[in-house]
């Protein structure tokens, strides 16, 4: 595998990425009985606070140990695409949280 830094198409794949991670809280929620503009704010709130810990901005200590993800997508072509930098996914989530509620 081989590191590829395309911005356009890391920013691409964050988005449904971010979406995905929405839909699926979503769904759980609604499956344990939340609805309605509940459901719309913890499905936020939730997603905020995933993206942070995938951004590496949320600080992550695990039994002493620092943790700090580095997020990559592969490609068709077993290809690992990145930015360059860290990921910025918080920015997608207002998009994300807009297509499922259509706020």
């Amino acid at each position: 595998m081989q590191l590829t830094t395309n911005i356009d198409k890391f920013d691409e794949l964050q988005a449904l990425f971010i979406r995905e991670i929405c839909d699926k809280v979503r769904i759980k929620l609604e499956e344990a009985g939340i609805k309605g503009l509940e459901m719309e704010e913890i499905t936020a709130s939730i997603a905020f606070s995933i993206a942070s810990t995938i951004d590496d901005t949320s600080g992550v200590e695990v039994d002493g140990v620092e943790v700090h993800p580095y997020l990559t997508f592969r490609d068709d072509d077993d290809n690992l695409v990145h930015s360059g930098d860290n990921s910025y996914i918080y920015e997608f989530v207002p998009g994300a949280l807009k297509k499922l509620f259509d706020v």
